[in-house]
This record gives structure tokens, sequence and C-alpha cells, in this order.
């Protein structure tokens, strides 16, 4: 997912987002906890749905690498989890931290990346930004998309009208009005030919073509026929799918192992998914059992 100060472009599926990862690939969340709501306060469960860090923050994103973005006054900041503020509230966007130790953060209308130390590792100069995956981020100049790496060096010179993060090698990118992907050379792998685009993850990923979402391989090939009415990217073996106004979980086959019933859904991080029910937040596990409900 690539990130502004004043949109979201997720080059996968618009519907499925979360006030969580959404469509990001999270790294280790720390000690499985999840965020939730609970009076207007964002807080953390454990993987068996039991609050541990109490319902104080604004709002409140998903673990990774043993740190969460938190919402503090306006500002963004880090916690670890046990629920210390490890990073001061000071940004004006903050995404999780990828498995490179970096996290896209934003300031003063421009968009750069920290580390974990709290640290700037690249000064906010990019009107746009998507988190590092195999070393290397997307980043926006004068309206082009291209990618530098963990120094802050530019790799691929900003060429793309929008721009994904690499995963498995791979990265979506958008020439023109169609989607296709590209190798860490820049040079194209998989021609456009996409109405949207999302990330490889476990060998597969979406794509919308003819008003229907299905997944591909990394050689381009269908692997499961378009036939979806949104899509997520797939994790620990399964992807969020819409049918209608519904939302399910598929396997890597295309069979359901979840059957749709969701108003919204998020992928599965340690073995639990974000799912709504009747308005209310709540997390299900691999057999679609509930572990939580918001009260």
């Amino acid at each position: 997912m690539t990130r502004s100060l004043t949109a979201t472009l997720v080059l996968a599926i618009p519907v499925l987002f979360l006030a969580s990862c959404g469509l990001i690939s999270c790294g280790t969340t720390g000690k499985s906890l999840h965020p939730v709501v609970s009076g207007g306060k964002y807080g953390y469960i454990d993987h068996a749905g039991k609050i541990v860090i109490q319902p104080q923050f604004d709002n409140a994103l998903e673990f990774s690498n043993d740190m969460a973005p938190v919402l503090v006054a306006g500002k963004w900041g880090y916690i670890d989890p046990k629920g210390k503020l490890t990073i001061a509230p000071q940004f004006d966007l903050a995404d999780p931290f990828s498995a490179e130790g970096l996290a896209v953060v934003g300031m003063a209308g421009k968009l750069g990346f920290v580390k974990k130390n709290g640290q700037l590792a690249v000064n906010p100069i990019y009107e746009g930004a998507g988190e590092f995956g195999d070393s290397l981020a997307p980043v926006a100049v004068n309206g082009r998309w291209g990618y530098i790496d963990e120094k802050g060096s530019v790799t691929i010179n900003p060429q793309f009208d929008e721009a994904a993060s690499f995963s498995e090698g791979l990265a979506a990118v958008r020439i023109g009005n169609l989607h296709g992907y590209i190798g860490k050379d820049g040079k194209l792998a998989i021609n456009p030919q996409y109405q949207l685009a999302g990330d490889f993850h476990e060998g597969r990923a979406v794509v919308k073509t003819g008003n229907k979402y299905g997944y591909i391989g990394k050689d381009g090939k269908l692997i499961i026929a378009p036939q979806f009415d949104g899509a997520g990217d797939f994790g620990e073996g399964l992807a969020v799918v819409a049918i209608g106004q519904r939302f399910g979980y598929i396997d890597k086959d295309g069979k359901f192992g979840i059957n749709p019933q969701f108003e919204r859904a998020g992928a599965f991080h340690d073995g639990v998914a974000q799912v709504w029910v009747n308005g209310r937040q709540s997390y299900v596990n691999k057999d679609g059992k509930f572990v939580y409900s918001a009260s």
C-alpha cells in the first residue's frame, strides 16, 4: 500500500480496509496483540480476546516488529507490547514497521521513514510513500512513482503513475489506466493488463479484470478465476473475498473456508482476523469462530 497525507492509494481493493494493517503486509505482531475500540478509545486484546492494553488511544494500528502506531492528541507515536510509548507522538501519519525495521511517517505535509529507535532514516521529503519490501520502498516525486533503498538512494527512477511495495520480488505498478508488475531491476515482469492489482503473498496476487477479482501466480497466469466482487491479499493460507456485500475467506485453491457473512473483514494475523457484524468490531479464528466481540 502507498500513502499520502491526503489520500490512501491502495492498488488492491478499496473496500477492504481496516483501522489496522488493511492491505499492508504486516510483520510479526507484538505478542499476538490486536487493536480494538471500546467507548471511543482504542486498546489491544491478546489472541484469546482478553484486553491486555486498556483502551486509551484515539486510534491504534496493528503491532509489527513489537511496535504499534497509536494516535494521541492528534499526533502519532509508537508503543511496545506493554502499552508504553517508545516513540513520542509527533507525526501526522504513521504506519506499522516493515520487516526492515522502517515505517512510513508524515510530517509537515511530506512523508519519510523512521527507525525503531525514533530517529529518521529518510527525511520527510516525499509527496507519497509506501512500505519497505525486499529492501525497497515506493516514493512519489512530482506525481511520479519510483523506488528508494533503505539509505534513501533512488534505485528505480520515478516513472510510474502509481507503485506499490515489493513483495516476493515483484511490485505492482500502474502505467496509464492499467496495472502490471515489475522486478527489482525496474523492468516489467507482467505486462500492464489489469484494472487493479495487489501484492504477491504466498505466491498469489489479487487482480481485477472484467469487474471481478481473482488471483494470479508470479508467471502472470490465473490461479483462481475472477469471480469475486472484492478481494484481499493472502495471509496465513486464507484471503478475504466479497460476494455481493458480504465478506468471507477462501483458501489457496479458491474454496471457501469461511462463508461470506461479514459486513467488513480484514486479513488474518496470528490466527485471527478482524471482522464486523451488525456494525460491531469482532475477531474470528480460522474456524470462523468468534474470539472477541465489542460490547
